[in-house]
């Protein structure tokens, strides 16, 4: 499991965690979809330490994520160092099992058909924890920003001949040289959102600005709203913490959840950042329900 598919699975097993008591927020799992991603998600005692040294904040998690481990992944969790293996009761995938108190164990296994309802599902129609559910999917997100070809040359095994660079060894051996090739290079192109926040798009706007609150942090990106008034968030989507950035661009929009001018604030988005500005060799993207 690679790509998109290992990080369903780690954000499903967070969440998984969280049901059986542990308190990891999306910055939590954000940080464990990352150091697996440094690591090897193939190595089962690779997954386990990454997720115990970033999903575990009190020394009461550690038992609650052994056995989360163990449902989830299956078998034992790796020995820690210096201690012997503890066993760890295998919990059936459907909670079956019992919990030390003598209640019912937490289900721990949550269905990939989760992920399948909430891509199928109006935001506007979620529920807490699918609200939750989907901001841990979005903390897990690493965008890949879209590329422009660049005047930069570097070389290469073939393509157009590199004059410069074969002459240069012509000079140096004296003799007859093979031809040197060259390709354009590439680079990040930027990326404009332009997010509706009026009051008809309430039901959608946060879960936009969070979704811009992750590419803030990982692309070239500008961010602004359309309501009234065209407003530049993007200094206050680039801090860590996903709600005291939203926070901050809430303060900073002084016309969220109200009316909109969409097509007078787009042409001041054109007029201010347009040919020469933000959006010149750009993807814009505009988040509106028209």
């Amino acid at each position: 499991m690679t790509g998109a598919g290992a990080a369903v699975g780690l954000v499903g097993f967070a969440r998984a965690l969280r049901h059986a008591g542990v308190a990891c927020g999306p910055e939590r799992v954000q940080a464990f979809v990352a150091a697996v991603g440094v690591l090897d998600v193939g190595r089962r005692e690779d997954v386990y330490w990454a997720g115990r040294v970033t999903l575990c904040g009190e020394p009461d998690d550690l038992d609650r994520y052994d056995a989360a481990f163990a449902a989830w992944f299956g078998g034992v969790p790796p020995a820690r160092p210096g201690t012997r293996t503890r066993q760890v009761s295998h919990l059936a995938a459907l909670g079956g099992g019992t919990a030390e108190g003598g209640g019912r164990a937490p289900t721990l296994k949550v269905a990939a058909s989760d992920v399948e309802v909430l891509r199928r599902k109006d935001i506007a129609t979620l529920g807490p924890a699918e609200k939750r559910h989907l901001d841990e999917l979005l903390a897990a997100l690493k965008p890949v920003p879209p590329r422009r070809r660049a005047l930069r040359t570097a070389p290469a095994r073939r393509g157009a001949i590199d004059p410069r660079r074969t002459l240069k060894d012509v000079l140096a051996t004296g003799e007859t040289a093979r031809p040197r090739h060259r390709r354009r290079t590439t680079r990040p192109r930027k990326v404009v959102l332009l997010i509706d926040v009026s009051g008809s798009m309430k039901p959608y706007a946060d879960a936009l600005l969070r979704f811009a609150h992750v590419v803030a942090r990982h692309l070239p990106v500008e961010v602004c709203t359309l309501g009234t008034r065209l407003t530049r968030v993007t200094r206050q989507l680039r801090h860590r913490d996903p709600g005291q950035a939203l926070a901050a661009a809430a303060r900073a929009v002084p016309d969220y959840e109200g009316g909109t001018r969409l097509g007078e604030t787009i042409k001041v988005f054109l007029d201010r950042w347009g040919q020469r500005g933000a959006a010149r060799r750009a993807v814009v993207v505009i988040c509106s329900d028209g």
